[in-house]
């Protein structure tokens, strides 16, 4: 699996430092390691963890070029994703994971420290309980529903100061059929469709960066 994560990820980001390839090639051993203790990886996704994790993650990166300083707010982060990988891939901003499942928060801490990732803090709680206009950015990978995503980033993201060439708002990794769940939003929001992007690899077929400016 480490032997596979360099070329396929290096075709979509070929300018990555060594410090930053080595950190995305301990992630599959470490996932490995924690999911035969705490199931946070599905057992038969865990042999797909470069593209459907890893990769997946890191194509919010395809989309936006996060400049320093940019803070930027895991919502529902799970075992880390997107926000370790995305941490990696843009180590001069400010990533703060959280989730409300305490398991989870103890391998993302876990996985943290052992890469060393400076720039990232892991909490164990809910976004309705994060302070008020903290953060330039939420991502999430399927957490939860736009309108829940939109209620929470109406809250925490602040719009006074732009680092970016988008505007501050919200970058959602979801997949299938999203008609209903979006309906209300489609004056507001962009449809990404990540095969834009990833065209060679079918899992990315069906799967979409869904952005809301605040």
């Amino acid at each position: 699996m480490v032997n596979e994560l360099r070329p396929i990820v290096g075709k979509y980001f070929p300018h990555l430092s060594e410090e930053q390839w080595q950190r995305l090639e301990a992630l599959p051993a470490l996932y490995r390691e924690w999911n035969e203790k705490i199931n946070v990886i599905s057992r038969k996704d865990v042999d797909n963890l470069v593209i459907n994790h890893i990769l997946h993650s890191m194509s919010i990166g395809l989309f936006i070029d996060f400049q320093p300083q940019t803070s930027i707010l895991d919502v529902g982060t799970g075992g880390g994703f997107p926000g370790i990988p995305l941490a990696i891939l843009f180590p001069e901003c400010q990533w703060t994971l959280i989730d409300s499942i305490g398991k989870k928060v103890k391998v993302t801490t876990s996985i943290a420290d052992a890469l060393d990732l400076r720039n990232v803090r892991v909490f164990q709680t809910r976004a309705e309980e994060i302070a008020p206009r903290s953060f330039d950015f939420i991502v999430s990978r399927a957490a939860m529903s736009m309108k829940n995503l939109i209620q929470i980033g109406n809250k925490v993201i602040d719009t006074t100061e732009q680092l970016n060439a988008l505007p501050n708002g919200i970058l959602a990794l979801k997949g299938g059929d999203l008609t209903e769940e979006l309906k209300p939003f489609r004056k507001s929001i962009k449809e990404v469709e990540l095969s834009n992007y990833l065209p060679d690899l079918p899992f990315f077929e069906t799967k979409k960066i869904i952005y809301y400016p605040r």
